[in-house]
């Protein structure tokens, strides 16, 4: 991830993923959406969407986090955090 995307670019993104990998129709992709309940993703669902989102993201998703991801705002706000730690660390190693 080279720029900071804002929380509405993150959200499409993941809409996108969730509809491309899953099949999920765009109407059903709202950020309150839970991921196993609305959306009817299952445990392997949720592995294959954490491996999408970390190559289009370009992180590594700490299993224990990964686990408390429930909607897809969930989601967007697990990227946002991830994003701002990763520009922390940059920013403490170019000091």
């Amino acid at each position: 991830m080279d720029k900071e995307m804002s929380h509405e670019e993150i959200l499409e993104k993941v809409c996108g993923i969730l509809h491309e990998e899953f099949e999920i129709e765009n109407e059903d992709l709202q950020p309150q959406a839970h991921l196993f309940e609305d959306l009817e993703l299952d445990s392997l669902d949720a592995v294959d969407l954490i491996v999408a989102l970390e190559k289009l993201f370009a992180f590594r998703a700490q299993e224990e986090r990964a686990k408390e991801l429930r909607t897809i705002e969930d989601i967007v706000h697990f990227i946002l955090e991830n994003q701002k730690m990763v520009k922390e660390q940059q920013g403490a190693t170019q000091s």
